[in-house]
């Protein structure tokens, strides 16, 4: 199964998105293209998410999501205090000059262009309206703000822009004389959501467990390898030569060449995003997810049912298959497929959750740095990888391609399936907290080739690299996620601050321990052969 499994993870490889974003609901993004219009009295509200729930008639309809303007009084954070009030279409649309129907405190519906969004909540204003709502032309949010020459800032009525669809939506139903009536709030979002500690959990517990599994089998495979050269030195180069280790180190050039060709798929899902290609990673997805629960539940049950274990049959195509993983294999499968199936239910963030944990960690099995120096080249490519299509790809694409591609635009799914995610159950404003599968499988490299290093080296936790590691890229997730919160909930890339902290700990300790040299060229610590020992005695 070794090479069927290596086979799906080269197409897998380049889709581990190096990504951490919070999905909300139907509000899409704020545009942050007026960051640097100063505050001034009268226009210097925070920017907040506002609810606007909807009815038509006396039939509670669909919610929508807004932003408030910088300008006008603050908007209301409990839904009991918000009131519910009619909806009305403005005559003339844009709301630049008086509008003709007669209002008594109803909500205004206008369409953004043609004057300033002052002057259309002044305008309003002055009309009757109890508050204002901006259609925006396009589907994303946009910052309200005031201009710097502006003066007589004295609004008293709440100013809300929402998407493009959510306003088309209301102005149909008003358009057939239905009759619409809104409530506006913006309930406070708590600092710290569970969603976002467990997710860190997951992130630290996956490279804990894939490490030790790492170091215990390379562990294993060093006794093995003594054994073999001390006693049947002969036997060792034939295995050698046929390469039945079924561990694949990483180089210098495949490091590099691994950003290059993940830069090309990632164009190639932005270019080709759409239902259908969506279907096609979901089965990818599935298959990679299959092979690595596969992998992971054999060597766990392989503890109790060694013989079923040990005992092999020949496989068309797939070769020498023990009976242990035949047994597992349809689980496996039916689980993959269940999840597949049902991924549209609330609940089906838990399979996507298990079968990309197992993808990680048998991936981290497998895929091996062998020293620093690789480390280090990979690490530094996925760390400008990350940050130039997150934030310098909007100069040529006019939009982040990376948050484009992980929040599954044009798609009508939830985002692509190569993501950890976990639902904000106690934020107001529901969505995923997710993290890219390359924000724990890239650093998750480095951390288990520090682990091998200090059990090769016969190190504690303390004198060694492992444990420090593993605090670095907890410390560095934990700032990903501050940084997250203090960016308005934009999408961050997570390898900007991980990189730094894990990579700056390693090279920092190997340069005071004068264990540098050879943790950068060897990767393991010196040690004198069993036989050589043997005969100097």
């Amino acid at each position: 199964m070794g090479r069927f499994f290596l086979s799906s993870l080269l197409l897998l490889l380049p889709l581990h998105l190096l990504l951490l974003l919070p999905l909300l609901v139907s509000g899409g993004d704020i545009v942050h293209e007026d960051d640097q219009a100063p505050k001034k009295p009268g226009c210097s509200n925070n920017f907040v998410l506002v609810k606007v729930q909807t009815w038509i008639g006396n039939k509670e309809e669909s919610e929508y999501v807004g932003v408030g303007a910088r300008f006008g009084p603050p908007i209301v954070s409990k839904e009991k205090y918000a009131n519910r009030t009619r909806l009305a279409i403005a005559y003339p649309a844009d709301c630049c000059t008086a509008p003709k129907n007669k209002l008594v405190g109803e909500v205004l519906l206008v369409h953004r262009g043609k004057c300033k969004f002052t002057r259309k909540a002044k305008v309003a204003e002055a009309a009757g309206a109890s508050a204002i709502l901006i259609i925006n032309n396009r589907k994303e949010l946009y910052k309200m703000v005031c201009d710097s020459n502006e003066t007589e800032l004295n609004i008293n009525i709440p100013a809300v822009m929402l998407p493009q669809d959510a306003g088309a939506s209301l102005e149909s139903n008003l358009r057939n004389g239905d009759s619409v009536s809104v409530q506006l709030y913006s309930p406070d979002r708590p600092l710290v959501d569970t969603a976002e500690v467990f997710l860190w959990l997951m992130a630290v517990g996956t490279i804990l467990c894939a490490s030790y599994w790492s170091a215990w089998s390379a562990r294993e495979a060093s006794i093995e390898h003594d054994k073999l050269l001390k006693d049947a030195p002969d036997e060792l180069l034939n295995a050698e030569a046929t390469g039945v280790s079924g561990v694949v180190d990483i180089n210098t050039t495949s490091a590099v060449f691994f950003v290059v060709i993940a830069s090309c798929f990632l164009i190639l899902l932005y270019k080709l995003m759409s239902f259908w290609f969506v279907e096609l990673l979901v089965v990818l997805f599935c298959i990679g997810g299959v092979e690595g629960l596969q992998t992971c539940l054999v060597a766990l049950l392989s503890r109790w049912f060694k013989r079923a274990g040990e005992s092999y049959m020949k496989v068309p195509f797939f070769g020498a298959v023990s009976y242990l993983t035949l047994a597992v294999s349809p689980f496996c499968i039916a689980f993959a497929v269940i999840w597949a199936v049902k991924r549209r239910i609330y609940f089906a963030w838990i399979g996507q959750d298990i079968l990309g944990i197992a993808l990680i960690i048998t991936v981290l099995q497998i895929v091996r740095v062998p020293n620093l120096k690789v480390g280090t080249v990979l690490l530094s490519c996925a760390f400008m990888y990350d940050i130039f299509w997150v934030f310098v790809s909007k100069r040529w694409f006019h939009e982040s391609v990376m948050i484009v591609v992980a929040r599954g635009d044009k798609t009508g799914e939830d985002g692509v399936p190569m993501l950890l995610k976990i639902p904000r159950m106690f934020d107001p404003w529901g969505g995923y907290s997710i993290i890219g599968f390359g924000d724990i499988l890239l650093p998750g490299l480095l951390i288990a080739f520090s682990l091998r290093y200090d059990w090769a080296a016969k190190k504690n936790l303390r004198a060694g690299y492992f444990l420090w590691s593993m605090v670095a890229y907890g410390s560095g997730l934990l700032i990903t996620y501050v940084a997250l919160n203090l960016m308005d909930g934009h999408g961050q890339p997570a390898l900007l601050y991980i990189v730094p902290f894990t990579l700056g700990t390693f090279l920092a300790l190997g340069r005071k321990r004068g264990e540098l040299h050879n943790l950068w060229t060897e990767g393991e610590p010196e040690r004198i052969c069993p036989h050589i020992q043997q005969d100097s005695q």
